[in-house]
């Protein structure tokens, strides 16, 4: 298929075709990369191979006995309050998929942070639904992920982390941290 053909197809027509010059004048040529995020804050520097990225899951949902979650249902007493796999490995650059079943919130908190560390009664309730309370500790933390009771109970969040060190990872709800143990490490290697 010739490329006019395909954007008639895809009803862009020429319109797509006389705009499709100015999308390379914004691409970063490899030339720059070297730049500071001062000067390029949308630094994409390559990052390939088997450590590039890891999948961490946090809660799952059980089969036995049998579940049916249709249409919409998230049943709190069929969810594993489990982050699996307990540790995973990535290189700087790289990025962990977080896989989320139910109701659970990461924080990731910077290298070297224990669970010990974590002010679980540092708390904030969720903005949404009635839920248990969520861990507010903001000491090393560098990420926290969006308020559970907002969003559906299953989603996907993608977290970077540019730098060496060992990350800790846990889930927010007061219960599944304190109660269910449910933590995890993430180690970035440079």
């Amino acid at each position: 298929m010739k490329r006019r053909e395909f954007f008639e197809k895809a009803s862009v027509g020429s319109v797509a075709l006389v705009s499709l010059p100015t999308l390379a004048d914004n691409v970063v040529p490899p030339a720059r990369a070297h730049e500071s995020r001062e000067t390029n804050p949308h630094q994409h520097q390559s990052v390939s191979g088997p450590l590039a990225n890891a999948t961490m899951i946090m809660g799952l949902w059980q089969t036995d006995p049998p579940l049916d979650r249709f249409p919409n249902s998230s049943p709190a007493n069929r969810n594993h309050h489990q982050l699996i796999p307990y540790e995973v490995t990535i290189r700087a650059g790289g990025a962990i998929n977080f896989v989320i079943s139910g109701l659970h919130q990461i924080a990731v908190y910077g290298d070297g942070t224990q669970p010990a560390d974590i002010n679980a009664n540092d708390t904030v309730p969720p903005t949404g639904a009635a839920a248990p309370p969520l861990i507010n500790d903001p000491n090393n933390r560098i990420y926290r992920g969006l308020d559970p009771t907002l969003l559906p109970r299953d989603r996907v969040e993608v977290v970077h982390f540019p730098n060496p060190g060992t990350y800790l990872v846990i889930c927010t709800v007061v219960v599944h941290f304190v109660r269910d143990g449910m933590f995890g490490f993430v180690t970035v290697l440079p």
